[in-house]
């Protein structure tokens, strides 16, 4: 531990390790050196860059479908708002309006304050289970990030194994994260509110939600609009322009 000559060789000849923990090990060991007044030049370890992977709403509603009831809403809540599995577990009654439905997390890696509003099922789930544990204002009410894992994996590989569907092996407890922030950008086209929502403090960390996923198999409801108050009308329920044909704009939102 004395030899950070030493700790350099061990991590640079270690090619079965991956980069990530090479990155933590270095961040930890840098602690000790500063601590210890040790001189250290230290190795850096890119990461290689990688798309995450973006759950289908079907693979996502399956999911909710198999779980306990329990993990149905957590995995509800996880979807309608984009939290990192330790900002739920940190979640308590006091940072919920129940009757509104908003969140109000404490967000993770210092990043910015956000409000999220829950679906109206999802909020009807969270009231039951509330009112069922009768938890305190600063009671913490989810399990923590293990054991969130451990059920998860556990019911996922079963699902898999039960459907005949091993691509359902790729879905991860964190990519309920990347499904919430893909599905917001595809509905609003707001790069900026996606940032907001997910409480990153900058926009670059965001921008890769803007080209995870083919949206072709996605159903739409389609509406037409023949004037501009009708295509008014449309944008403020929520529908996006296509293009417009023979005088008509068309619009079209997700199911």
């Amino acid at each position: 531990m004395e030899n950070p000559e030493a700790v350099t060789r061990y991590l640079t000849n270690k090619g079965d390790l991956k980069k990530s923990f090479k990155e933590t090990v270095v961040s930890a060991y840098l602690h000790y050196v500063r601590f210890y007044a040790l001189e250290w030049n230290k190795p850096k370890f890119r990461r290689s860059a990688r798309l995450p992977y973006v759950p289908s709403s079907e693979q996502v509603n399956k999911l909710i479908a198999h779980s306990s009831r329990k993990y149905a809403m957590i995995y509800s809540v996880l979807r309608d708002t984009g939290l990192r599995p330790i900002e739920l577990h940190k979640l308590t009654l006091r940072k919920i309006d129940l009757d509104s439905g908003i969140i109000y997390p404490e967000t993770a890696k210092n990043g910015r304050a956000r409000a999220l509003k829950l679906k109206t099922e999802t909020l009807a789930m969270l009231k039951e289970y509330v009112t069922l544990r009768d938890f305190s204002l600063d009671e913490t009410m989810f399990p923590d990030t293990k054991a969130l894992s451990h059920i998860f994996i556990r019911t996922r590989n079963r699902l898999a194994k039960r459907l005949c569907e091993p691509q359902l092996k790729k879905f991860r407890l964190y990519d309920l994260r990347h499904y919430y922030a893909t599905m917001l950008y595809h509905k609003t086209k707001d790069i900026l509110l996606v940032k907001e929502k997910l409480g990153h403090k900058r926009l670059e960390t965001t921008l890769i939600y803007t080209h995870l996923i083919n949206f072709h198999d996605e159903e739409f409801t389609v509406r037409a609009a023949k004037s501009v108050k009708e295509a008014c009308d449309l944008i403020e329920s929520g529908f996006e322009y296509v293009t417009e044909m023979d005088g008509v704009k068309l619009f079209r939102k997700p199911k």
